[in-house]
């Protein structure tokens, strides 16, 4: 059937949720910070298929990787079969990871991974409650949604069961002028720990505490060091795992490989994805040998999980990131496009917060006049952004931030281009809103 034809008939056989999502973009083919539309055009990539294609778009050492690969196994249920793919990423994985991560399950998601994350927590506590922070996402899945608050319609008619306890994530917006944000952000905590304890749960029933050592879809709140650090102490005074979400932050995107490296916090669980395998499904539940050590047979398990192809692709990611210095790219750059992105908050009224660490990028966008999140005129800029030629995506519980997350192979010419689209969207978005007033 002529694809043109599919496109304009997707939602008869996708479901809303899987086809309504922004832009839809028909395209037929991507290429290293490019998708090439079947319009013709060439747009610049500032979503990286949602901080996954760290390396790029389609690099060729990962694109023959897959193409070797393919002629060796296309499935492996490990356990069933063991195999060398598996085995070398796993060995070359624990390298890069903090502190004494080294020990891993593999799945074929995010969700995966904080499913497994939490499940290793609770086998090992022998604890049945978990805490998570609100304005974090970790997922769909029924686990995993049970500990994800960045936006009530992602739980609504399905809500979880009642095995999970929120706290505030550290509010670096509120924090009155002239004070300390670090301090700030500790007292908050402690505050609503001893109310948690006092009130709801005692700690000794908790597991595990889990959280995004950055919010990524609550709207990329990046907390101080110091109210992560105390999270750190708050677990280890009650004997509670400390579970990090770094699906998204992971594999160089905020400079170090790491964003608990880049904050000076380590987690006892990590649970990681999206950039593994550059677009192969690959997700993975990290631990030390020890804590893993107490997870035993039958207790968890998967029949694609840790696919032989995909770990091909992801060694061959790993080596990329490594062998081009992407992490370090992350950082320089990124630093640049934080630069010039505030030269254009001198410019433009619709931009309020700009949050950043190494290329992990969120943009706020406000209603001029009213200073007020506004998440219509974010999507109109996205709108006018994509006719230019600029494909940026959005988070934030008002849909109000948009996410500049670019491949870390990112120059600084083509940063320059991105952020000249976006000027441009600025430009004709405000004067549509001027024009409108009068």
């Amino acid at each position: 059937m002529e694809w043109q034809h599919l496109y304009n008939n997707m939602s008869d056989f996708l479901a809303p949720t899987m086809a309504k999502d922004f832009p839809n973009l028909p395209v037929e083919k991507e290429e290293g910070c490019y998708y090439y539309g079947t319009d013709g055009k060439q747009y610049l990539d500032f979503s990286s298929g949602i901080a996954v294609t760290n390396v790029g778009h389609r690099h060729p050492k990962v694109v023959d990787a897959v193409k070797k690969g393919a002629d060796e196994l296309l499935h492996g249920p490990s356990g069933v079969i063991m195999y060398e793919s598996i085995l070398q990423y796993a060995n070359d994985l624990a390298e890069v990871l903090p502190g004494n991560l080294d020990c891993f399950f593999f799945g074929n998601s995010g969700t995966e991974a904080v499913e497994g994350a939490i499940k290793l927590a609770k086998h090992v506590k022998e604890r049945p409650y978990v805490i998570s922070f609100t304005g974090g996402f970790h997922g769909r899945t029924m686990g995993a949604l049970g500990v994800s608050t960045s936006k009530s319609k992602y739980r609504k008619f399905m809500q979880p069961n009642g095995l999970t306890y929120q706290l505030p994530y550290a509010d670096v917006k509120g924090c009155p002028e002239g004070e300390d944000v670090g301090e700030y952000c500790v007292k908050q905590l402690e505050k609503d720990v001893e109310n948690l304890f006092e009130h709801q749960v005692t700690p000794d029933e908790v597991s595990c505490m889990i959280l995004e050592p950055i919010l990524g879809e609550g709207g990329y709140i990046i907390p101080p060091k110091e109210w992560l650090q105390k999270v750190r102490e708050i677990c280890d005074e009650y004997g509670i795992l400390l579970i990090f979400d770094e699906v998204q932050t992971g594999f160089g995107r905020t400079g170090e490989w790491f964003a608990s490296q880049a904050l000076g916090v380590e987690p006892d669980i990590m649970a990681i994805a999206k950039a593994m395998a550059s677009g192969l499904p690959l997700g993975a539940t990290v631990a030390s040998k020890e804590l893993m050590q107490q997870w035993p047979l039958g207790s968890h398990a998967t029949t694609f999980g840790g696919n032989p192809l995909a770990c091909r692709a992801a060694e061959a990611t790993l080596e990329v990131l490594k062998e081009e210095n992407l992490p370090q790219n992350a950082k320089e750059v990124g630093a640049y496009a934080t630069e010039r992105l505030h030269e254009l908050k001198e410019k433009h009224e619709s931009i309020g917060d700009i949050r950043s660490i190494g290329l992990l990028i969120g943009i706020e966008v406000v209603d001029p006049v009213t200073k007020q999140a506004d998440g219509d005129g974010l999507m109109n800029i996205l709108e006018l952004a994509l006719e230019k030629g600029a494909l940026f995506y959005f988070c934030g519980n008002k849909t109000e931030v948009i996410r500049m997350i670019p491949p870390l192979s990112i120059t600084k010419e083509q940063i320059e281009e991105g952020i000249t689209k976006l000027d441009e969207a600025l430009t004709l978005h405000e004067e549509g809103l001027k024009s409108s007033q009068v």
